[in-house]
């Protein structure tokens, strides 16, 4: 920050009085070293002199105030003259446990850049070492072997209205890597970072949790330093009364909070979702994150070859949770745009998986998200299924998906078949990371002679044929479930219905470069995802109120009215004027009583 003023340095005279309010000054009841011990309050050299005074800070930081803007120069070159990229995440880390603005600034101003440090893929390999890097706990841990303690436990963090947005993960299937065990509490603080820095939750207000249900990685359970529970994961009925103890007991004690799941394995991610969702609002990324920003490209794709969504046929390689939760996405969105029920549009989706093509005969080596695009068997009577090219001959898909993890299965001979039948193929190799990626963007564009719309799970730079430049889309979750957080954050939404969610993919897809310009992007760019979360959060605020789920009072039905309501409660990496206040006046924010960097 300059020393320039800012907009929000004045109180908004409209919506200042807001609990969640970002403008004007801040009040703080900490005082020296525990003010500087505060990450929420801390400035280090940027304190003013008139703060120096006030908060008893002469003599406990260097005499030289600074301005933002300097601080991250500073923090920019220590950050650069780290080894190697763990070693830059680590740095990051340690920044975060000191000085949250400082830290979101710094990633703000280099985001293309950091964004792979603070993410993936080298925050799974600080959780693959989260035992070894171990420094200070960041966030709450619950134990299965000490079920009794959950309510507790989770108490300690707040009172009813101090937690607006809850990460949590048992740690079974995490970013590609898999079990990483009690680990799994880092993808549950780098979630929450994702909200802050591209929706604006404020970080004071979020809690990370693992469930540790032990593990079955075998290299952790031999580690003499692993922190976890040392015991195979449990599973069944027992894991399940786990789960539902924690549910409950964050609904009751946190009764506004938005609980996000997060790399739940197979077997459980939508399981767990499918029982919480009718009564609670809460959201998988896994499932529908995924899900909602491969829509949104599929959309923007759509608009470019003069498709309908209820015309186009869908291929989906790789039918995990990934998979499936893109085309429950893609079925519930066909059902809401046309007057299709979600059986019918369902048939408009053909998943291929390890046995080829998902039948109904496959019985019970259907996973419970699988069944539904089963198709039957005596559609593919005396036709090849065993394989994706057979499935692509037959179907002639518009959009082939592939969600497998296995590198280099959409051949030529698999997209030249697919180019034969559609003018414009949509082609998203989404496996990561880049390296088991279904095919590279510039030989699908070389095999359809540009005419392909490629969307992908990891960056790519432009591809070219026969002199021409087509951007590639980036199918980044973080464009998406930020906005979708905030908008059902601020609503108090009492449920996230399908119909909030597509209300999101449109307005995701209504940002695409490609709609002005069919050689640009499928996706607008992560570099604006704050603007994007705005437009998203609107829509899912809209939604929320027409369907008589948003609890919140007061929330503005005027469209220029709610876009700076919904900004004026967004948090931003600014520092803001130190107000003090008596400790027996004061909020519990002041006191430095919340989030995981709480000093009290």
């Amino acid at each position: 920050m300059s020393t320039d003023s800012h907009p929000k340095d004045v109180k908004n005279s409209k919506f200042g009085h807001l609990p969640l309010s970002t403008s004007g000054p801040e009040e703080c009841a900490l005082l020296g070293n525990a003010l500087l011990s505060s990450p929420y309050h801390n400035k280090g050299s940027a304190h003013t002199l008139k703060e120096r005074d006030e908060f008893r800070l002469h003599g406990l930081l260097p005499p030289n105030v600074q301005t933002l803007d300097e601080q991250v120069k500073r923090a920019y070159q220590q950050y650069s003259s780290r080894q190697d990229d763990l070693a830059k995440n680590t740095f990051m880390t340690s920044m975060k446990d000191q000085n949250e603005v400082l830290y979101y600034r710094l990633i703000q101003d280099h985001l293309k850049e950091m964004f792979s440090i603070i993410y993936t893929p080298t925050e799974g390999e600080a959780i693959e070492n989260f035992s070894r890097l171990f420094r200070r706990p960041a966030g709450c841990f619950l134990s299965i072997d000490d079920q009794g303690r959950v309510h507790e436990d989770l108490a300690k963090w707040g009172k009813p209205d101090d937690i607006d947005y809850i990460v949590v993960s048992d740690g079974e299937e995490i970013l590609g890597i898999g079990d990483q065990g009690v680990g799994g509490i880092l993808i549950s603080v780098a979630k929450l970072v994702l909200t802050t820095l591209c929706a604006g939750i404020h970080p004071a207000r979020t809690l990370p949790v693992v469930l540790d249900c032990g593990t079955n990685n075998e290299d952790l359970l031999k580690d003499e330093l692993y922190l976890g529970l040392k015991k195979p994961r449990v599973r069944g009925e027992e894991y399940d009364k786990f789960v539902d103890k924690f549910v409950q007991s964050a609904r009751k004690l946190y009764p506004r909070a938005y609980i996000h799941f997060e790399d739940f394995g197979l077997a459980n991610a939508r399981r767990i979702l499918d029982k919480y969702r009718p009564t609670m609002s809460c959201f998988n990324d896994d499932v529908q994150g995924t899900g909602c920003v491969t829509l949104a490209a599929i959309m923007a794709g759509l608009h470019v070859s003069k498709l309908k969504l209820t015309d186009m046929r869908v291929v989906i390689f790789g039918s995990g949770t990934a998979g499936t939760g893109i085309a429950d996405s893609i079925k519930d969105a066909i059902a809401a745009d046309s007057q299709k029920s979600k059986e019918d549009a369902a048939k408009q989706i053909w998943c291929v998986d390890k046995p080829g093509l998902l039948l109904k005969s496959h019985g019970d080596k259907l996973t419970p998200a699988q069944v539904q695009y089963a198709r039957v068997d005596d559609e593919w009577k005396d036709k090849d299924h065993d394989n994706l090219l057979a499935v692509v001959k037959e179907v002639k898909p518009h959009v082939l998906i592939g969600t497998s993890t296995r590198p280099k299965t959409f051949t030529e001979e698999i997209i030249k078949e697919m180019a034969k039948h559609v003018d414009r193929p949509i082609v998203f190799p989404l496996s990561n990371p880049t390296r088991l990626h279904e095919a590279d963007p510039k030989d699908i564009n070389t095999w359809t002679k540009g005419k392909a719309l490629i969307s992908t799970g990891s960056p790519f730079p432009p591809v070219t044929y026969d002199g021409k430049e087509y951007e590639v889309a980036e199918c980044n979750n973080s464009t998406c479930f930020p906005g979708i957080g905030l908008g059902t954050v601020l609503s108090r939404s009492r449920l996230l219905s399908d119909k909030m969610l597509v209300a999101a993919v449109k307005a995701l897809a209504a940002q695409a470069p490609a709609l002005k310009d069919a050689d640009k992007g499928l996706l607008p760019d992560v570099i604006n995802v704050r603007e994007i979360s705005v437009h998203i959060a609107k829509a899912v605020i809209k939604q929320s109120v027409e369907e008589g789920l948003a609890t919140e009072k007061g929330i503005p039905d005027n469209d220029d009215e709610l876009d700076e309501w919904v900004r004026e409660q967004m948090w931003e990496p600014r520092y803001r004027e130190l107000i003090r206040v008596s400790e027996h006046k004061a909020s519990r924010h002041a006191k430095g009583e919340l989030g995981i960097g709480r000093i009290k």
